[in-house]
């Protein structure tokens, strides 16, 4: 399986740092992804709220094929952790 088969989803703000942090190294090592931007949109906040029980950034979901995680701690490690599980 290849990094094209993945689908990734980062939920971010704008001015967040660790949302910076998780995009850069997204891009760095290849990796596509879509943004949905919270900044100013407290309902999609909502949308987190009911998924994961978190309301913060950022929030990275990470799937292929079946198989889907989502990782809500905060710190490239855990993405990094996430990437290889799948």
């Amino acid at each position: 399986m290849s990094k094209e088969d993945l689908s990734i989803v980062v939920w971010s703000k704008q001015g967040c740092s660790y949302c910076g942090e998780a995009k850069e190294y997204l891009e760095k090592n290849g990796y596509e992804y879509r943004t949905v931007d919270v900044t100013e949109h407290d309902d999609r906040r909502d949308i987190l709220d009911a998924k994961y029980g978190v309301r913060h950034v950022p929030v990275i979901e990470i799937g292929r094929g079946n198989r889907y995680e989502a990782v809500t701690e905060v710190g490239v490690e855990h993405l990094e952790s996430a990437l290889g599980r799948l």
